[in-house]
Parts: structure tokens; sequence; C-alpha cells
């Protein structure tokens, strides 16, 4: 059975699991007795699937192999088409908003944006915050079973500059397209991830709730976290009842964001990469030591100045607020610990929206849930500027491959550096488009860079005042839409998706 449902289309399967996961809230709004949210969810669910089995038999026994470009097309509807699916139990269970603001909302939830419309946690119910959650949750498992088996075998996502072979490939066929069955891919992933993911995930809720939190807002928070969705149901981690404890845990967890090595490994090969050779792991533990580190040090000036070395209590938990939230935000998830106010304080920096842009544009690792550039490309870049740097002082200079260059491509810096300027073009084109719509080139740039690396938050923290989304007019949030969409496939996704050479293998 199992297996004759992969011999459907893919974007067919996803529909069918959208309907099946819509049952969840149905009976926790039941349980709830939130009657009118739980029929909402029911019946939508129910349709769903309704259609997903009319479909299903009427495309049985195509014979039709599919590609991986078509798995391409597949997830480019997913994350364009499925949302309208997906809106349709939050619309009809809230019922007091737009479906063009529910399908707004799906889409952020979807691509692990977490841009949301409805700032205030109390306007929503238990059953819809699920919901959104649930939404999020899913859009993270399917990038990470997507990477193997779309982003790999197109060398997109990140694989555009690695040397490492796919699942799959074989060192006669890299580079090719066709070495394994598309559909194959996705039945590998499926079996080998899904259960890591929701190990991963029902681990740090079970973790959150002996911390003392809330069992709604544990399982959000443990959800957003391995989906760097940055989704809460109660306003973020500042909020949440088990404290301190409650973000060492899930700053543990959003370490497998750095670096895809922490859950799996891409190389296939009997021998798994050390993790602290992993340059991705190394880049970003770098980047989360240094930056609260150099806030730290104005902590620590500022506290000199006014004569408060002896708060040590205070350093201690302005270091730790920066450690959080620096890794929240370069894994592009967006939480704010709740010591991020005393981080500010104590360094003096009142709006520290520059560095929170910086780390979000930077981003996690590759095929992992996080946007961004990627600290793979990040690092090729680096060590592109190193090596014309020691050629400058040693012309005849020879450079040899040590640690994890051994698997950069030779062209990977030119890649990388394309990616960069494609991504900057695409800053530059939607701040523009925002800015022509009637938005300030501040709320233009913050909105921008927001959506495209898939950090929502940005657009709550990064300005002067928070920036009133739902306020925005239907055209903005269309184009707030398109650039979550393409910030989740990156450029060179949707350029693949229009290249006629790659149409005609």
């Amino acid at each position: 059975m199992l297996l004759a449902l992969f011999r459907l289309p893919l974007f067919l399967l996803l529909i069918g699991f959208s309907g099946l996961i819509m049952l969840i809230p149905a009976v926790y709004a039941g349980v709830l007795h939130d009657l009118h949210e739980a029929r909402s969810f029911f019946y939508s669910g129910i349709l769903t699937l309704f259609v997903f089995s009319l479909i299903a038999v009427a495309m049985s026994d195509t014979g039709e192999r599919p590609r991986a470009l078509d798995h391409l097309v597949a997830v480019f509807l997913t994350f364009t088409v499925l949302p309208l699916v997906l809106a349709l139990p939050f619309w009809e269970g809230l019922a007091t908003t737009t479906f063009l603001n529910a399908y707004f909302e799906m889409v952020s939830c979807l691509t692990t944006t977490g841009a949301t419309l409805f700032d205030n946690p109390d306007r929503l119910s238990p059953s819809l915050h699920l919901w959104r959650g649930l939404v999020g949750w899913f859009g993270g498992l399917l990038m990470w079973i997507a990477a193997v088996a779309v982003f790999a075998p197109l060398t997109l996502g990140g694989y555009e500059v690695t040397a490492r072979l796919a699942p799959g490939q074989s060192g006669s066929h890299a580079g090719r397209i066709e070495t394994v069955s598309a559909m194959r891919r996705w039945q590998r992933g499926l079996f080998a991830l899904f259960p890591i993911y929701v190990g991963l995930t029902l681990t740090l809720w079970v973790l959150l709730l002996v911390l003392g939190e809330d069992s709604l807002a544990g399982l959000m928070h443990a959800m957003s976290v391995m989906s760097t969705s940055g989704i809460s149901s109660i306003g973020g981690v500042a909020n949440a009842k088990s404290g301190i404890g409650g973000e060492v845990v899930m700053f543990l967890f959003l370490l497998f964001a750095l670096s895809r090595l922490t859950f799996s490994a891409d190389s296939g090969a009997v021998k798994r990469d050390n993790l602290w050779t992993d340059p991705e792991f190394r880049l970003g533990i770098l980047i989360v030591l240094a930056i609260p580190l150099f806030l730290f040090m104005r902590h620590w000036l500022g506290a000199y100045e006014f004569d408060e070395l002896q708060n040590a209590a205070g350093a201690v938990h302005a270091a730790w607020g920066a450690m959080f939230t620096v890794l929240s935000f370069l894994t592009t998830t967006g939480f704010e610990s709740s010591e991020w106010v005393t981080a500010q304080g104590w360094s003096g920096l009142s709006t520290p929206g520059m560095i929170l842009l910086g780390l979000s544009i930077v981003g996690g690792g590759v095929a992992t849930t996080a946007g961004g550039v990627k600290l793979l490309r990040v690092f090729v870049l680096y060590l592109q500027g190193l090596g014309e740097m020691q050629r400058l002082v040693h012309p005849s200079i020879v450079i040899a491959d040590k640690g994890g260059t051994r698997h950069i491509r030779r062209q990977g810096a030119q890649i990388a550096w394309v990616f960069f300027m494609l991504f900057a073009i695409s800053l530059a084109v939607v701040t523009v488009i925002l800015a022509g719509l009637g938005a300030s080139f501040e709320d233009s740039l913050i909105m921008a860079i927001s959506m495209l690396t898939t950090t929502g938050p940005l657009t709550q923290v990064a300005g002067e005042a928070p920036i009133d989304l739902i306020a925005q007019s239907p055209w903005i949030k269309l184009v707030l839409s398109a650039a979550m969409v393409l910030g989740r496939l990156e450029t060179l996704g949707i350029i693949a998706l229009l290249s006629p050479e790659l149409w005609h293998k």
C-alpha cells in the first residue's frame, strides 16, 4: 500500500498529507470544546482527503517516471499553491480575517519564515496556534527531505559549491540528474530522516515540559526550533515558563541547523566525517562565540565606566542573552532570549538591528531548515579571499587542500559569488518594489531581508519600532509571500525552473 502511494505525484501526496494533519487540531479543538474550529479543521481535512482520493484513483498506474526537476516543480507548487489548501481551515476557524491574510500566514509557516500578521497571541485560539506550528514543522521536514531528494541531484541549495557526492550517487555518475529514481530518493529520505526529525522534536518537547513549560507552548517551541520557524503561541521564548533552562536546551537543539552532519551524512560513505572538521559547524560556532564576545566587551567597558565590575551575575546573564539570540538569528529561527534586553542594556545597544540582519543574511547550514546565504558559501568566499591575499604576497604559492576544503569544488568560490550577487539583486528588487507600493525604505529593507532569509521575527525586532504587517496593503502581502518562496527555494532554484536546458534533459 505504501509503495503504491509513492507512485503518485509528489505534490498530490503532499496535499493528502496536509489533509491528514488537519485532523490533529480538529481533535485538539474538540478536546477544548471549541466546536466551531473543530468542525472547520475536520471538514477541511475530510474534504482534502476526499479530493486527494479521487485524483489518486484517476492518476494511478500512469507509468510515468518523474525526474528530479519534476520534483523541484512540485516543491515550488507546495510553497505557492498548497498554502491555499492549508489556509482554508485557518480562515474558517478564525472567521475574523480575510483569506489573503490566512494565505500569507500559511506561506509564512510552510516556508519556516515565521512572520505573523497576528502579533497578539490572544487573537488566536490554541488550536489555531497548533495548526501554525504543525505547518511550520511540516515545512521543515519537507526541506530536510527535499535537500536529499531534489537539491542534491540538481546541485542546488548549496550543493553547487561542494564536490561531496549526494546520497545515491556514485563517483562515475556524480553530477548527473538521473542517477537514482527521484521518488526513490524521497522514499529513502523519508525513512531515514522522518524518525530522526520526530524523535528530536519529541525529545525537546519532553525536556521543556520537565523544565516547567506548558504543554502547548513547549510543543510549539520544540517544533519551531527543529524547523527554525520561530513560531510561538506565547509571543516568544522570553515569555516561556521554562526560563533559562529551557533556553539552554533549545540552544543545544539549534545546533542541528548549523550543519547537516549533526543529523545526517551526505557522502554515503561508510566512514562518517568528523563534525569538528566540518567547515560549516566550525564557522557557525565561531560566529556564535565571537559576536557575543564583542558585545560582552562593550558590556565590560560600559561596566568599567560606571563602576559595575562587581556585577558578575549581570555579566553572565548578558553574555547568555547575546549567545542565544545570536545563534537563534544565525539559524534564521528568530527567537529572542529573555536576557536579550539585559544584553542590550549592558552594552548600550538599544537597537542592534544591523547585527541581527547580518546574522540572518549569513544563515545556517546547507541542507538544513535554516535560510540565508548559508555558512558553506560564506566559508568558500572566505577561502577565496584568503587565497587571493596569499597570492599577493607570494605569487607562486601553491595552496594545498586541507580539512573540509577537500570537498569544495574547483569553481565553488565563483558559484558562491554568483549566488551572493543574485541574492543581493533579489534583495534590491524586493526592497524597491515594497518601497514603490508605499512602505518606507527602512521597513522595506527589513521586510525584504526578513522574507528572503526566512527570518520573520526580524520585522518585530530589527527596526526602532515593530512593523505592523497586518496593516500593509494586499499587494505588499503578495510581494512578501513571493519573497518568502524565493528565499526558501533560493534564486538558483527559480532559475533552474526557468532553464530550458534542464527541461530538455
